[in-house]
């Protein structure tokens, strides 16, 4: 009888083995894919994946199949010589590029749907215009969409009065179409005054935050927090209780299950101190009022074990947060990451950074003004990451903090994954990706084990236990992941760039 069960135990065994098996399959090189091409990872159609790449004018779609095999590849005809952007949104059936330029003194938004083929359907689709008096340098237009992608919105912020900023909205439905148009006046009493985290609800409703401060990249010290129901005029304004607090990195993130709203981002005790603990505020969109607003202080312990090789006192000073994902039970979790850079072994601090994150291009807004993070993402420019003007040349991605809160906004847990990565002239090769497989959330990342640049995989289970998984097979045939740049396809699965022999390539990840 013993013998029965451990055989049926040894069974059940292989089989887990077998069923979660990790394994990568890579796409072939393409002569015409180099490694300055500028591509975004569209996602899975139809059991196809869609793969953008753009090199000077010429703007195509790889479709590649189950096994990463190129099946087609089509040219996007009609477009300008110079594009502001290429933002994408990807549905079962087909996606939408959105892009933007200007053809004399009028920007154009425009819209090109895209079948699961990477065939374009149809004629380009305007979606609005904007006279200007100049030649625009960078995109007017900004988006947003919800998470089920049933509403998408983009909007424009003209800030020619430094008192009020006029912010155009235009709400559409997965077809394109029109459902509103918006024109608000935001004052902008304070000095400094900016809008940021705007953020869009699955019924269409809009958020975002005012802030202001001393200048733009220096701390936060006021907010005012700003609700657009979907087919309104208006907006509800809700000053925020910072408590004298000096805020920097600020996010908003809808919780469409409970209709609230979070705003978080991180403090401390004075103008440009050190990282003291995470400002978080729930909002509920029922009441239209605030029924959180708490501050977590960051404890001795946490301080310890995410420092890396700061001091406890400035432990936190390199964080930034990347990932918010909202629980159906009303909490929620928080992924940051140290990240920092330098020029020529001196070392920047955040306030040297203008838009947050010395990993990220800031979207810009009407007239020139940018804000930081882009919503819908914008397209990769491999290898000219931060601001140009600091002569950047080393990055760093270490350790990534997790915090999971309950419904009352209160910590549940806290882990740290630990990592310390560092590249000279780009941050392609360094930072994480985020796979949610339901059961675990796994960081996957690049480490050095005996001299090579192989892909990790930790895991964080729903009670903050890490897992350190094995490492993946097929790693040692030169190619040099960017797991930042990945995008989840499957429950279980990522598409994940890669640089093979000065080549862009991409390799599906399951784990």
């Amino acid at each position: 009888m013993k013998l029965k069960h451990c055989l049926f135990l040894g069974i059940t065994l292989f089989i887990c083995v077998a069923v979660n098996a990790q394994s990568i399959t890579y796409s072939a090189p393409d002569r015409d894919d180099a490694r300055n091409m500028n591509f975004e990872v569209l996602g899975k159609l139809q059991g196809n994946f869609l793969i953008y790449k753009n090199y000077r004018n010429i703007h195509t779609i790889s479709v590649y199949d189950d096994n990463m095999k190129l099946i087609e590849k089509n040219r996007i005809e009609g477009l300008p010589d110079k594009l502001f952007n290429a933002d994408f949104i990807t549905y079962p059936n087909y996606a939408y590029m959105f892009y933007q330029y200007q053809k004399k003194n009028i920007v154009y938004c425009m819209a090109q749907k895209i079948d699961a083929r990477g065939k374009q359907v149809g004629q380009p689709l305007e979606l609005d215009t904007t006279v200007l008096a100049f030649n625009a340098s960078n995109k007017i237009y900004s988006s947003a969409y919800s998470e089920n992608k049933q509403r998408i919105t983009f909007f424009k912020i003209n800030t020619k009065s430094d008192k009020q900023y006029v912010v155009t909205t235009l709400l559409y439905n997965p077809d394109l179409t029109l459902l509103h148009k918006s024109v608000l006046n935001i004052d902008m009493p304070e000095k400094n005054d900016y809008l940021t985290g705007f953020e869009l609800d699955n019924d269409g409703n809009l958020a975002f935050l005012r802030a202001w401060g001393s200048s733009q990249n220096d701390n936060i010290t006021g907010l005012e927090f700003y609700f657009k129901p979907a087919l309104e005029n208006s907006v509800v304004t809700t000053p925020l209780n910072t408590k004298s607090l000096f805020l920097d990195d600020m996010h908003v993130k809808f919780d469409n299950e409970n209709h609230h709203c979070l705003i978080t981002g991180f403090f401390a005790k004075q103008r440009r101190g050190n990282v003291e603990g995470l400002y978080n505020c729930i909002w509920d969109e029922i009441q239209q009022k605030i029924m959180h607003n708490s501050i977590l202080t960051f404890p001795d312990e946490l301080r310890a074990d995410a420092r890396g090789e700061s001091g406890m006192r400035t432990a936190f000073n390199n964080y930034y947060i990347h990932n918010i994902i909202m629980r159906k039970d009303g909490g929620y979790i928080l992924a940051a990451e140290s990240a920092y850079s330098s020029s020529r072994g001196n070392p920047y601090n955040r306030w040297d950074y203008m838009y947050g994150s010395p990993f990220f291009n800031p979207y810009n807004y009407y007239y020139g003004y940018g804000y930081g993070m882009g919503l819908m993402g914008s397209y990769f420019y491999p290898w000219s990451f931060g601001n140009p003007m600091y002569n950047m040349n080393r990055f760093y991605a270490d350790n990534i903090m997790v915090l999971s809160f309950n419904p009352g906004d209160s910590l549940e847990w806290s882990n740290v994954i630990h990592k310390s990565q560092f590249d000279d002239n780009t941050d392609a090769f360094i930072g994480y990706g985020l796979m949610n497989s339901g059961d675990q959330l796994h960081f996957l990342f690049n480490s050095v084990e005996r001299r090579q640049l192989l892909l990790t995989d930790q895991s964080i289970t729903p009670d903050g236990q890490i897992i350190r998984n094995p490492l993946f097979k097929n790693l040692d045939r030169g190619y040099q992941f960017m797991p930042r740049q990945g995008k989840q396809t499957g429950l279980r699965q990522m598409i994940i760039p890669c640089q093979y022999r000065g080549y862009i390539t991409f390799a599906k990840v399951v784990i």
